[in-house]
């Protein structure tokens, strides 16, 4: 099979589909791979490490888009929706449930689209290719709430792990997920106080076999967020509904009792975001200002350490994208998990969760 890896054309996102390793390990099964100049540069590898893993460097990005199996890491944007092919198989992050206009133009074109953030395996680790990232944008998460919250950067000049004789700052996280814990290591790490908020119990009493009395673990619901959030100098939105857009739990009226100066970093905001407040920003421009409070709404973060989230999701991506490679849309016949990666094939708008949030798309 032909496999194209086109450079990503998101706002400084510097990942790139196939790590050189992966491309030898394509071509060991194989195939052919194609890949556009200076696609992997972003991320340490340059063209002739592509050539000598055996990949054929293609100079445009029409050049890569043109194969049978196109492997990304980010959506589609406007620029490239021209370049999708019917019949063609598409392997990224899709993130429909918040992008009407992509979801409309994939039906539209008849491409098969999978999208690694529906790939769904039975049992603990149930999304392996969203996993990785969200470890990655949640250690980020703290990483760069403890920079804006810095007064040049226009927050409150709060340190989050304090000096001895002043307290520490206080971070807050909706969600105890991959995103949610992998935040509290970090924030525990500096010496924050820190919270975690979330609906399942279960996970509540896993966290604090982990955390113990260093994280305060609280159940989610209206009172107990209203009363974190506005003692929260870092607000982390770490809520994720695989498929769906995620739930609005901070609102506006909220944000405005927030101290002036904290920061919110909402890591869901590829899935809409959870907080009323904050819409998508890029690595260019990632912060603004609403209601005193900063707001970081970078929906790529993990492509702010390129060389470290390629190869981590490529860990992760290779065996499916093989599979793909050697069996075409068939793969998800024999692989239940990539089966519910599917999103839209032949027209036809696929997931049932992105099927509940455009249900008039649905034929």
């Amino acid at each position: 099979m032909e496999i194209g890896v086109p450079k990503e054309t998101k706002d400084q996102e510097f990942r790139v589909g196939l790590s050189p390793s992966s491309v030898r390990v394509l071509r060991e099964n194989g195939h052919s791979i194609f890949v556009q100049t200076q696609a992997g540069t972003g991320a340490g590898f340059t063209d002739e490490d592509y050539i000598s893993a055996g990949a054929e460097i293609v100079s445009t990005l029409e050049a890569a888009w043109n194969r049978e199996l196109v492997i990304k890491v980010k959506e589609p944007l406007v620029s490239e929706y021209n370049l999708l092919q019917k019949g063609q198989l598409l392997f990224t992050y899709l993130h429909l449930a918040a992008d009407r206009k992509l979801t409309e133009h994939l039906l539209d074109c008849g491409i098969s689209a999978i999208a690694y953030e529906t790939v769904e395996q039975a049992g603990v680790n149930r999304l392996p290719l969203l996993t990785p990232m969200s470890i990655i944008a949640g250690r980020l998460a703290v990483q760069f709430g403890a920079r804006f919250l810095e007064r040049q950067q226009g927050g409150k000049g709060v340190l989050l792990g304090g000096v001895p004789g002043v307290k520490a700052g206080k971070v807050v996280i909706l969600g105890g997920g991959v995103v949610g814990t992998e935040a509290a290591k970090i924030a525990v790490g500096m010496g924050a106080i820190v919270q975690i908020l979330d609906v399942n119990v279960e996970r509540l009493s896993y966290l604090e076999t982990l955390f113990g009395s260093r994280v305060e673990l609280l159940y989610s619901n209206s009172a107990h967020i209203e009363t974190a959030v506005k003692e929260a100098n870092l607000l982390i939105g770490a809520v994720l509904i695989p498929g769906r857009r995620a739930p609005i739990l901070v609102s506006r009226d909220l944000v405005k009792q927030m101290h002036p100066g904290s920061v919110i970093v909402d890591v869901a905001v590829d899935q809409g975001g959870c907080v009323e407040t904050l819409h998508p920003t890029s690595h260019t421009s990632p912060v603004y200002i609403d209601e005193g409070v900063v707001h970081y709404g970078v929906p790529n973060m993990p492509g702010a350490v390129p060389w470290t989230s390629t190869q981590a999701l490529n860990n992760s991506t290779l065996p499916y994208a093989v599979q793909l490679a050697n069996l075409g849309i068939k793969a998800l016949d024999v692989n239940p998990a990539l089966a519910k990666g599917l999103n839209v094939q032949n027209h036809r708008l696929i997931h049932p969760a992105v099927q509940e949030v455009f249900p008039d798309l649905v034929s």
